[in-house]
């Protein structure tokens, strides 16, 4: 579990070093901020990913039977947000954090289906970051919204996320972890 914490604090703190020390960061320059940011996010990628699958499961609450198949949903949703943060689409313009709403509903659809700790620490902790991530992006200030595209750029946003949602269940089922069960025991 350790592992896995510390995971999740180096997302954290790369992520929101931006945010809380502007001045540091702006010292670095762009491009070295941007590849201490990335290394530091693929640090803590392979620290969750690892952490996670050696935590031992530890229960918290049982989740609701068929809660799988409302994850499946809120799964393909979470895919179709992540894209649309590099859609030229009409909804594009309409939110303003898609790719960060995208971990919310990504960690939601988790949690309804993994009530052991280490899923609560996982997916829960990446859900407040993004959660926190919103409230600061919004504190500092106006959003510029983009112009609205066109229906085409939501279409291929949405074609997209059905490649992946199948990609990443074809991951799910050769990890052993079928999502379209309904019901995880």
């Amino acid at each position: 579990m350790q592992i896995l914490v510390l995971g999740l604090i180096l997302w954290v703190a790369a992520h929101l070093f931006k945010r809380l020390a502007p001045g540091l960061r702006a010292r670095m320059g762009e491009m070295p901020g941007k590849m201490a940011v990335t290394v530091l996010s693929l640090a803590a990628l392979i620290l969750m990913v690892i952490g996670y699958r050696r935590a031992e499961v530890e229960p918290v609450y049982t989740p609701l039977p068929g809660m799988g198949h409302l994850t499946d949903l809120l799964m393909l949703v979470a895919l179709f947000l992540f894209g649309l943060s590099h859609s030229k689409g009409r909804l594009r313009a309409r939110l303003r954090h898609p790719m960060l709403t995208s971990v919310v509903v990504w960690a939601v659809a988790h949690l309804l289906v993994n009530g052991d700790l280490a899923s609560i620490v996982l997916f829960g902790g990446l859900g407040l970051w993004a959660v926190a991530s919103i409230l600061l992006i919004n504190a500092q200030g106006e959003w510029a919204r983009p112009a609205p595209g066109g229906l085409r750029g939501d279409a291929i946003a949405l074609a997209i996320a059905v490649v992946l949602y199948g990609l990443i269940a074809g991951i799910h089922i050769w990890l052993g972890y079928n999502p379209f069960l309904g019901t995880y025991g």
